[in-house]
């Protein structure tokens, strides 16, 4: 079996910067509506035997009815400001270097700590936690708790 890749950062941010750009092409061009997109199902035709046979698909396309696209839910300048920190972020992404790898003794340590780290962080977590909150709230509503 063929492992799958996960997208990479890159390829995500491209996709994203490549939609709100669409979407602004679309508003800018005046069309009120998104194109009709293609849908594509396969429909296996039955063998003589009891073998499904893959190269027996019948294609088969389908319009999807229009979609009114409405008012944006952003503003120009909100779309162009979030463009822009997409961009500054691929460009960190594709710039940063590669994560190092973990030797085995490293990865012995951390399997060992683990159960350490999580019984230290059951006993003292909720007491950090409970007097930061108690701090946070008598700074802001000024009374002491």
């Amino acid at each position: 079996m063929q492992d799958r890749q996960e997208p990479s950062m890159e390829d995500i941010l491209a996709s994203i910067k490549k939609v709100i750009a669409e979407e602004k092409e679309l508003r800018a061009s005046g069309v009120p509506a998104v194109p009709a997109r293609t849908v594509t199902s396969i429909r296996e035709e039955p063998a003589s035997e009891e073998v499904l046979e893959l190269d027996q698909a019948v294609v088969e396309e389908m319009r999807l009815p229009e979609a009114e696209l409405g008012a944006p839910l952003v503003s120009d300048d909100a779309a162009e400001a979030s463009r822009r920190k997409l961009a500054a972020l691929q460009q960190v992404a594709a710039t940063a270097p590669a994560p190092p790898q973990a030797n085995a003794l490293e990865q012995v340590v951390r399997d060992m700590l683990k159960p350490i780290l999580k019984d230290w962080l059951d006993q003292h977590l909720p007491a950090i936690v409970d007097e930061h909150v108690r701090r946070e709230i008598s700074r802001i509503t000024g009374q002491k708790l």
